[in-house]
């Protein structure tokens, strides 16, 4: 299928910073590039106030619908969410398919999602984005057969329908429950078998699933598209010392999330609010990285995860050209490629954790014992004692832990 020829339309209010407005329409490039589209033209325009009935002013919609004509433009994505009314009058003026920023974050969604979980709850986003867009867009929509924007139910004949609709979001929200229910029994498990729990989090294509792979040996979805990863995947992670922790990849934050799919996706957002230690990878090459790493401390306080202890990671040091400076602390700069420069990474985060965690000293010759705290502490020292035929172990070991009683 060749690449749909793509026609961005911004409006830029007052109140919006220059840096924050350019920043948010590069991303909606990068997004029209992720879902396979080609953005041929970009035409913004400074108003006061959103037109409520069309989005952009009438001058504007006549250079628009030019510009689709001489460009032999598919698709027209807006980078504001758009109202049913405006959808349906900027349609039939302009007489080619329209689709704003949510929908289009919706469609990779829906291009992405692998588990049954991430395509209930994509599926359940779209539904009730389609929803109240319904009145006046039935002939757009059934004449929709393929294309960016049109992934998932958008391409049956759903809008004939609306109690349908109603019944199949009825439905997946019944199903859900029992997925997250599910997922739920499996993080108790996780946390009364005591395993340190650390969550990848980070801005979308920041590298999370590059390091992600190379710490846990593991193939999640490497790409450099927004989104590669969108299931939630959770793997074994060793640290120098030989302490291990689970490590869970997160979906990519980005600034303007659609609503229904902060909603839609709250129990994949789940597994950070359960982490123990967050580490938070940025692209230290993006040139709009301190907005990037806004929205991420944002979106982490929404979720009521921002007291986490915290590494930020910025990564792809060897695409940084500038001196850099980093905002966030504690903070290491790394390549996320570079073996030498992980393990570093990995001997900073058991720095940290030996300053929150307490020490201790034990005896024992007990293989159990030994291997326990192989696992679950930060050894810091190790001696075989010949007179007692014990070893003497040294390190840092968690306020909580149960082995706890057993230290001095």
């Amino acid at each position: 299928m060749p690449e749909e020829k793509i026609l961005i339309i911004a409006v830029k209010k007052p109140t919006q910073k220059d840096e924050h407005f350019h920043s948010s329409l590069e991303e909606l490039i990068s997004l029209g590039r992720t879902a396979g589209g080609n953005v041929v033209q970009v035409i913004t325009q400074n108003r006061n106030r959103i037109h409520p009935a069309t989005y952009i002013g009438e001058g504007k919609m006549e250079e628009i619908k030019l510009e689709v004509e001489k460009l032999d433009i598919d698709l027209i994505i807006s980078n504001d969410e758009l109202s049913p009314g405006q959808l349906r009058n900027l349609a039939n003026f302009l007489g080619v398919r329209i689709i704003d920023r949510s929908q289009l974050i919706l469609d990779i969604f829906a291009s992405r999602a692998k588990t049954k979980e991430g395509k209930l709850q994509v599926e359940l986003a779209q539904l009730e984005y389609i929803l109240p867009r319904l009145a006046g867009h039935g002939v757009e929509m059934s004449r929709l057969g393929a294309g960016i924007g049109t992934r998932g139910p958008g391409e049956t004949k759903l809008e004939t329908d609306r109690r349908h609709i109603r019944n199949r979001i009825v439905d997946i929200k019944r199903r859900l429950k029992m997925v997250v229910r599910q997922r739920e029994q499996y993080r108790k498990r996780r946390k009364t078998n005591e395993v340190f729990q650390i969550a990848i989090v980070g801005y979308t294509n920041a590298g999370k699933s590059t390091m992600f792979n190379r710490l846990t040996n593991s193939d999640s979805l490497e790409e450099n598209k927004l989104f590669a990863t969108l299931d939630p995947l959770t793997r074994k992670i060793k640290f120098p010392s030989g302490f291990e922790a689970l490590a869970t990849d997160t979906v990519g934050f980005i600034q303007d999330l659609p609503t229904a799919l902060i909603a839609a996706f709250r129990s994949t957002l789940e597994e950070v609010k359960e982490a123990d230690f967050l580490i938070h990878v940025v692209d230290a090459s993006e040139e709009n990285q301190v907005e990037q790493q806004k929205t991420v401390m944002k979106l982490l306080e929404e979720l009521d995860s921002h007291t986490i202890p915290m590494l930020t990671v910025y990564n792809k040091r060897d695409l940084v050209e500038t001196e850099f400076f980093p905002i966030q602390h504690p903070n290491i700069l790394i390549s996320a490629y570079d073996y030498d420069d992980l393990h570093k990474m990995l001997k900073r985060i058991e720095k940290i954790l030996m300053e929150e965690w307490k020490s201790y000293s034990i005896q024992s010759n007990d293989g159990n014992m030994l291997a326990k705290l192989e696992r679950d502490t930060i050894i810091t020292a190790k001696e075989f004692d010949e007179q007692s035929n014990e070893f003497i172990i040294s390190g840092y070991i968690r306020m909580n832990h149960p082995l706890n009683h057993l230290m001095n």
